[in-house]
């Protein structure tokens, strides 16, 4: 087990001591019939923090961030933002709550250019009613400038671009409309090393401009470099919520495989994991 006091990286969670969480998920529950995919499930986010949340296939997650991001209606719980209980029905709602996802298919035109990704759907016209494409690419490279200074290809469509490039325009069309709380879902599935190490440092960036995120992936070691607290579900529940630089990676991966927190994991679960390894 890591000590965490000798960590800097701790002061990111001292930094949230006291304060209103940007998001409350307080007991939260979704059936399909007799199946209870989440089960009195809480969870909170602040601002400027990164909370992984993890588990096996099956385990509630996704269930869970479609609920946040208005995809899926809960049958009862309560969401708060800012400490203010709101109604999130639709996708419409989340982003007025200044809630965005990126998903891992990233929902890129890929036969468009950044500029034209950024303000999809929200174009940005002259008075005569044209679309306004210079004033759009400076608007894009200015926010571009701010997340990748190294991102120059601004007038190719997104199909050409690097997994890590396309990620970038993703983050900087949420950043851009005002997210306050992002959700993540496999952001470096599928990449490269090069290219992980670019979003991870997207991730970073976005952490120090005060947004909230909320990390969903299967690789436990980019949660672990990327969270300050992780999440952990088991059959629709919450097996428990850590300081991440208070365990590791064998007991987040304990609590992922058999349900249990670190201090209930015996000598024989240690084998079985070891086994599964």
């Amino acid at each position: 087990m890591t000590d965490g006091a000798a960590n800097p990286a701790t002061s990111a969670t001292a930094r949230t001591a006291g304060t209103t969480p940007l998001v409350e998920m307080r007991k939260i529950n979704v059936a399909f019939g007799g199946v209870h995919a989440v089960r009195n499930v809480s969870l909170d986010l602040h601002a400027g923090e990164v909370v992984g949340l993890v588990g096996g296939n099956g385990a509630g997650k996704s269930t869970l961030t479609k609920v946040l991001s208005g995809a899926q209606r809960s049958d009862s719980g309560q969401i708060l933002i800012n400490g203010t209980a709101v109604d999130i029905g639709n996708p419409r709602d989340a982003k007025a709550q200044g809630i965005e996802c990126i998903y891992q298919t990233l929902a890129l035109a890929d036969n468009l250019d950044a500029p034209a990704n950024l303000f999809l759907g929200r174009e940005l016209t002259t008075r005569i009613g044209n679309l306004d494409d210079d004033q759009m690419e400076d608007a894009t490279r200015k926010v571009m400038g701010r997340l990748n200074p190294n991102f120059k290809r601004f007038t190719t469509p997104v199909v050409s671009l690097s997994g890590g490039q396309r990620q970038a325009v993703a983050i900087a069309r949420a950043v851009y409309f005002n997210a306050k709380i992002l959700i993540m879902d496999e952001p470096t599935a599928a990449l490269g090393p090069a290219e992980t190490a670019q979003v991870r440092n997207l991730v970073r960036q976005l952490k120090e401009d005060g947004i909230g995120i909320l990390l969903i992936s299967h690789d436990i070691h980019d949660v672990y470099d990327l969270a300050d607290r992780v999440s952990v579900m088991y059959h629709g529940e919450i097996v428990d919520t850590v300081n991440k630089h208070d365990v590791s990676t064998d007991d987040i991966l304990g609590m992922i495989i058999l349900g249990k927190k670190p201090g209930e994991v015996t000598a024989k679960d240690r084998e079985e994991l070891e086994l599964r390894a």
